[in-house]
């Protein structure tokens, strides 16, 4: 007769009661992963870097310091800096848990599972960034067919995204790449500035005595100011994608949750997207506080210290060789930045900056291309498709863009080819969703996390510094646009 009391009793699943499971599953108990080395860590920050680099970095802020001057540099700074926390934040998050941020936010309220994925589509429905790429093509060979380029571009996007095995390999190759260029570009673009007129330096630090200060209307409005803030760094929902660069780079819980894959040449990994919590225990807080430790050191040295760096040198940059010229419209401001590194060092360090250009405003679209595609994807499958076998995560995804490149195609052909105009459009919006994900951080990570990880009483300040510093650009844009169009 078997002794049943000697027998293995079964595990009973265990849920945590912290994480919101209102509107979503209870996440299980589970034990934390080891934490790996710093250097294998590398790698979100600059994913996350090179996402904003097309448009805060290359185009934006250098057009400001081209028509107003490096008085209003302190703003990209402030804004650089809250995105750094802003970043951390969501990382804390998915290194606890496995799950996005954005699905953390629909923990809170299902209403945010379509209401972000709205919020990374609409300010990116207009190909800004392609287009800017063509219009550079256009400096760099003459003129060329502006839709024929960007579509061109465009389908490039969509097949480096949809037939890469792992997205994030792909993602993590190709911006490191783009990175390491723009970083040895900023190095000339230093000794440039310095030949050209030293004191430029002098100005730019100067130029922090007047925090606060803000550009007049009729040389920079203010929604292209408010715009260029949020854009300092990775700005609009892009931010928010270091969550899921973290998931999949099998960084904290991360590990427990499957990757984005190609439909066609990847290999679909078991599993859910929705995720996990680990106990207070020595061992699990001893690997938690590496994993924070570690994940916030790379993002300071990535994503922080490059998104400012560039952002202070392409400025001076444009200010030193537009001092005194006509910046023009769109992105003429460009042509005539070229046109004056031509002049002065040579037509090959014109193109070399051209390059550069068109280099950084691809990445940024093959950034903001994936971001819609991963929010779509995570948000569709937690909520509507969650039981789903046929719609993985990866097939949601590789769909999304396919729909995206056809309605790319058909705005190129209405017309809509404005490349600054766009961006400003798109960095106001990013703007107003800076401040919706700032609230919505505070309230997840300071009220719903367990208290042994939960944001602490300094990050709380920074992050409600935040949600006021994006609330006053928000607010004070849209009482001006009133008083302007009503």
């Amino acid at each position: 007769m078997t002794d049943i009391s000697s027998e293995a009793a079964p595990q009973v699943e265990e849920y945590s009661s912290e994480i919101p499971h209102k509107h979503l599953p209870a996440t299980r108990y589970r034990d934390l992963p080891e934490p790996i080395k710093f250097g294998a860590l590398l790698g979100p920050g600059v994913v996350l870097a090179a996402a904003g680099i097309g448009s805060g970095e290359f185009v934006l802020w250098p057009n400001i310091a081209a028509r107003a001057g490096l008085d209003f540099l302190w703003a990209a700074l402030f804004g650089a800096t809250f995105m750094f926390f802003i970043a951390t934040e969501a990382i804390r998050y998915t290194l606890a848990t496995g799950e996005t941020i954005i699905t953390g936010f629909a923990r809170l309220w299902k209403g945010w599972t379509i209401g972000f994925v709205l919020m990374a589509l609409l300010p990116n429905l207009f190909p800004g960034y392609a287009t800017g790429v063509a219009i550079m093509a256009g400096f760099v060979f003459g003129p060329v067919n502006v839709p024929v380029v960007t579509v061109a571009s465009l389908v490039v996007i969509v097949l480096l995204l949809v037939l890469s095995p792992v997205v994030y390999t792909m993602m993590e190759r190709a911006q490191m790449g783009m990175v390491v260029a723009m970083a040895a570009f900023l190095v000339l673009a230093v000794a440039f500035v310095t030949i050209i007129d030293a004191g430029v330096w002098v100005d730019m630090f100067a130029g922090f005595g007047s925090t606060g200060s803000i550009p007049q209307s009729d040389v920079v409005d203010l929604p292209a100011f408010a715009g260029a803030i949020a854009f300092a760094g990775a700005g609009g929902t892009a931010v928010l994608l270091i969550s899921n660069y973290v998931r999949d780079k099998n960084l904290g819980m991360g590990a427990r949750i499957p990757r984005i894959v190609s439909p066609i040449t990847g290999q679909e990994e078991a599993g859910s997207n929705l995720g996990f919590m680990f106990k207070d225990t020595d061992e699990n807080m001893r690997r938690w506080r590496r994993w924070w430790k570690i994940t916030n050191r790379e993002q300071l040295l990535t994503f922080f210290l490059f998104t400012v760096l560039s952002i202070f040198i392409m400025s001076a940059l444009a200010f030193a060789t537009l001092s005194g010229q006509d910046p023009g419209e769109g992105f003429d401001f460009i042509n005539v930045e070229q046109q004056v590194i031509g002049e002065r060092f040579g037509g090959v360090f014109a193109t070399i900056f051209l390059i550069i250009g068109m280099v950084a405003l691809f990445s940024t679209n093959l950034a903001v291309w994936d971001q819609i595609g991963r929010i779509t994807a995570d948000q569709l499958k937690v909520w509507l498709l969650r039981d789903s076998r046929t719609w993985t995560e990866s097939r949601i995804y590789a769909a999304t863009l396919v729909v995206l490149l056809i309605f790319s195609i058909l705005v190129l052909l209405a017309g809509l080819q404005a490349p600054l105009v766009l961006l400003v459009i798109v960095s106001f919006l990013s703007g107003v969703t800076s401040f919706v994900y700032s609230v919505l951080i505070v309230q997840l990570n300071r009220r719903s996390l367990p208290g042994y990880i939960r944001m602490g009483v300094p990050r709380t300040i920074i992050m409600s510094l935040a949600v006021l510093f994006y609330g006053f650009f928000f607010i004070v844009t849209i009482i001006q646009l009133i008083q302007e169009y009503l």
